[in-house]
């Protein structure tokens, strides 16, 4: 049986020789996860994305040689490219000829130049994607959430939709309307709960899903569900991507259970629950992409979720996060945080940084502070 879906009438945003929103096919996302200069491997990481019916493909820039690597790329591969900028805001200049969609994060624009407006630097990157044709993604994640919206509101939840509604604000503004919004947290009830908020107020605006490390398999795939279940079934949302901790060469699996889900739905065969019921131990780890510092990254992640076997039932959150972007955030909100560097992991505690520890070091130490956590809540 078949289940007949209406979808929001949400303004259509051109991507390339795609149409997302406007009741068009929900468009399909992943990002490699090689390095962007080496173009040998991530033209390979593209390709077999593609191959797996992949529409969007999301590559980080963060360095002029990065500019140089994705114009190779360009020449190499027709793919639909999305580029994923971070504090260098101004790369947008150099990047627009090349891709077909930029996504900026509001948490990121305070870093640099901060002697210039917000609203100056959004205006700069429609600016440029404007000239070359390019959609543009606002991204907020609950973990790199603007610091002024941070200050202004009663909480993270409040913080992330104020940041979205103040740039939607900004859109309007500069009269800039090729765009979409997402809304991403690590917790899939919050993505239900704010991405159903912000469509009942901008109806119109064409939404981006997901959970933001969702991290490993099964659990990632039963977080993801949860999110897109709920949202698609009511007609919120018009791409995706399934944000998974993978080996580089299996990032394929995310494009095909996101392609799963959305037939499901459609279908009318819902695998998940109305609300994610997280009982025992919950394991956070951010899908493994080109911002990963160190690839052990991947490995640690599984090793964890190994080590922490013998207190599955204990309800204790653990943050493994592979890079600077959301690292800080996500561990914050933890328990317990494992934030990866090139050759160390950070460990914290909440917000306390406990220390700086190699590849090798870090899982005894992690399970000393998980025994001090369990042993506390007995006591």
């Amino acid at each position: 049986m078949s289940l007949k879906i209406k979808r929001n009438k949400t303004r259509p945003v051109k991507v390339g020789n795609i149409t997302i929103g406007q009741g068009h096919p929900i468009a399909v996302q992943s990002m490699s996860a090689t390095k962007t200069q080496d173009i040998e491997a991530t033209l390979k990481q593209i390709r077999m994305l593609e191959e797996n019916g992949a529409d969007l493909i999301r590559v980080a820039i963060d360095s002029k040689k990065d500019v140089k690597a994705l114009e190779q790329l360009r020449k190499e591969t027709s793919a639909r490219l999305v580029v994923d900028l971070q504090e260098s805001y101004r790369l947008v200049k150099d990047v627009g000829p090349f891709v077909d969609k930029i996504r900026y994060n509001p948490g990121h624009l305070h870093h640099h130049e901060k002697n210039i407006s917000v609203k100056e630097k959004v205006a700069f990157l429609v600016d440029h994607a404007g000239q070359n044709n390019c959609a543009i993604r606002i991204g907020v994640n609950f973990g790199s959430i603007d610091p002024s919206a941070k200050e202004k509101a009663e909480n993270r939840f409040s913080a992330a939709l104020d940041s979205a509604k103040e740039h939607v604000g900004i859109m309007d503004e500069l009269g800039f309307e090729n765009f979409l919004v997402s809304l991403k947290s690590s917790d899939p009830n919050d993505v239900v709960e704010i991405n159903k908020m912000f469509a009942s107020e901008f109806p119109h605006i064409a939404l981006h899903l997901g959970v933001t490390e969702a991290g490993m398999l099964p659990m990632g795939e039963i977080k993801s569900r949860v999110a897109f279940e709920n949202l698609l079934a009511i007609g919120i949302g018009d791409t995706l991507r399934v944000s998974l901790t993978l080996p580089f060469d299996e990032k394929y699996r995310e494009i095909l259970i996101g392609k799963k889900i959305v037939e499901d739905v459609y279908a009318g065969k819902f695998r998940s629950v109305p609300k994610f019921e997280n009982k025992g131990m919950n394991i956070i780890s951010c899908p493994s992409c080109s911002r990963v510092e160190n690839e052990a990254f991947i490995e640690l992640a599984q090793k964890v979720k190994e080590m922490t076997e013998y207190a599955k039932d204990e309800d204790v959150t653990i943050a493994v996060m592979g890079c600077r972007v959301n690292g800080p955030g996500e561990t914050d909100d933890a328990d317990l945080g494992l934030w990866c560097a090139p050759k160390h992991v950070n460990l914290k505690k909440g917000e306390e940084a406990l220390g700086a520890f190699s590849y090798d070091e870090i899982l005894p130490k992690l399970k000393i502070e998980l025994d001090k956590i369990i042993a506390e809540k007995l006591s």
